[in-house]
């Protein structure tokens, strides 16, 4: 027997479409529901490891834990992991398959990969009672409906009834409702039950006539209006909150434990992956922190991290370009703390031998670890367990950078010289007593009177974010009227509304 299913998709990117797909996915598994996530193909930079070493969305992991279910590649098929304006890495079923440019994936290739996609999606339907799956950007991006496997594509070959989500924030929300399902063709139309708004602030109640011109153009209802809530963009895929002047994002600041806070700046570097390895610094009580871009905003940090990126010599070139390499030297010199990361521990070594993600060759790191780094065809793909600074410690590695640490002291997989830390692990950081034993470090070698909050939990904060979110279905949502959709399907006799896709 084949579960029920469902597919939010979006008006734009980062319409909510992710945290709408959790919050869904955690209100049905309170129900008692057995469900899964799914994203057909999915691109971002913020990926994770499965305990099978299969490279997914993190936006999917996520998922998958408001679902109360372990990741797996099948949630996830085709990821796309851009390393540049032209080009993505392709990662199928979990593994890198190579390189493509998107003329290249969108003229063909991304056909091709309908029926893994599909048999993907077949699978779990087999497995679970329901699968919510999310789309990508717009279901109405005419101009590449031909090859779509995310959007309508997987709808109309799985017979999918689609939720369209719209962020209200951005304005213009009933024009893009509208005008979405007015750029569909027939077929794709009749999939379309009816639209979901995200981020509204005020009286419903003034909303409500606007709800109804909408229905009354196109046939389909509203299935809730979820309020603008701070603090549930968890594991985002595309990017950071961007400022006029650069990449910043502060966290919500907790009243300090002890009497400092502690400041984190992290380097804003081209490509940066996996940039919610900090979230947990967020999390801390006290702990405040920014993204940067100019060496005069690390004089008043007590931590500076150096995230991971998709491009760790194109990163290397954009600190140099910027004042930013001198001034981690500098750092480094003067034993401030440094927080190296994946790509950015590759960095701070002494030189670094790419073949494979550059093809510059050889080319001069920071020079502040004794590390050695060539990059290898082979993707390491792994969940190491272990312990550093008297402490438990779990994550997952993904790259292609081979690191040979010549001195130092060990740190994890990697090092430590003075208080420069360098090692390969994402998510580190995530371990509560780890993180709490490092960030007691850095507050002395601050001089901060900063403490560490003894019962802070990120497991339990993730959970409480997630059940929030279910909160906001179950709450702001006509929950029996999406459960008849993902059980029976888009409601039949729904209008057709012209225009329709271009021929």
């Amino acid at each position: 027997m084949t579960g029920g299913g469902l597919l939010v998709a979006g008006t734009t990117s980062d319409a909510g479409k992710s945290v709408v797909t959790a919050g869904i996915c955690r209100w049905l598994v309170r129900q008692g529901v057995k469900v899964a996530p799914f994203k057909a193909q999915n691109m971002s930079l913020n990926s994770f490891v499965t305990r099978e070493g299969a490279e997914i969305g993190r936006a999917q992991a996520m998922q998958a834990q408001a679902c109360r279910v372990e990741p797996t590649a099948l949630m996830n098929p085709v990821l796309l992991k851009p390393g540049g304006e032209q080009s993505s890495q392709v990662v199928l079923l979990g593994k890198p398959v190579g390189e493509l440019s998107a003329r290249g994936y969108h003229g063909g290739r991304q056909q091709q990969l309908l029926g893994t996609v599909l048999e993907c999606l077949a699978e779990l339907r087999g497995t679970y009672d329901a699968v919510i799956c999310e789309g990508a950007g717009s279901p109405a991006e005419i101009n590449l409906r031909r090859t779509d496997i995310v959007n309508m594509g997987i709808a109309r070959n799985a017979g999918l009834p689609v939720l369209v989500v719209g962020d209200i924030d951005r304005g213009g929300v009933f024009a893009s409702f509208f005008g979405t399902v007015a750029l569909l063709s027939r077929q794709d139309q009749e999939l379309i039950a009816g639209f979901l708004v995200n981020k509204f602030r005020g009286d419903v109640s003034l909303l409500e006539p606007g709800l109804d011109m909408l229905h009354d153009l196109t046939g389909r209802r509203t299935y809730g209006v979820l309020p603008f809530r701070h603090g549930l963009g968890i594991d985002e895929e595309d990017g950071l909150r961007i400022s006029l002047r650069g990449a910043v994002r502060e966290s919500e600041v907790s009243s300090p434990f002890g009497e400092d806070v502690l400041r984190v700046a992290v380097c804003a570097v081209p490509l940066m992956s996996n940039f919610t390895d900090v979230d947990a610094l967020a999390a801390e009580p006290g702990v405040v922190v920014r993204f940067v871009d100019r060496p005069e905003e690390l004089a008043d940090a007590d931590l500076v991290v150096v995230p991971g990126t998709r491009g760790t010599v194109r990163a290397l070139e954009w600190l140099r370009e910027r004042g930013l390499a001198r001034a981690l030297v500098r750092r480094a010199d003067e034993g401030r703390p440094i927080l190296g990361i994946c790509g950015g521990f590759q960095l701070l070594g002494e030189h670094i031998e790419d073949d494979v993600e550059s093809r510059r060759g050889q080319v001069e790191g920071l020079g502040v670890l004794p590390v050695r780094v060539r990059f290898a065809r082979e993707k390491t793909l792994t969940r190491p367990v272990g312990e550093a600074l008297g402490e438990p410690v779990e994550g997952y590695e993904i790259h292609h950078g081979v690191a040979e640490v010549t001195g130092g002291e060990p740190f994890l997989d990697g090092c430590r010289v003075g208080r420069t830390w360098g090692t390969h692990w994402h998510g580190s950081l995530e371990s509560d007593g780890f993180r709490r034993a490092f960030l007691r470090e850095v507050a002395a070698a601050a001089g901060r009177r900063f403490v560490p909050a003894p019962d802070t939990s990120f497991a339990a904060l993730r959970e409480e974010q997630l059940d929030r979110l279910g909160d906001l279905i179950e709450q702001h949502a006509d929950t029996d009227a999406l459960w008849r959709l993902i059980e029976s399907g888009a409601p039949q006799g729904l209008p057709f509304i012209p225009p329709g896709a271009p021929a």
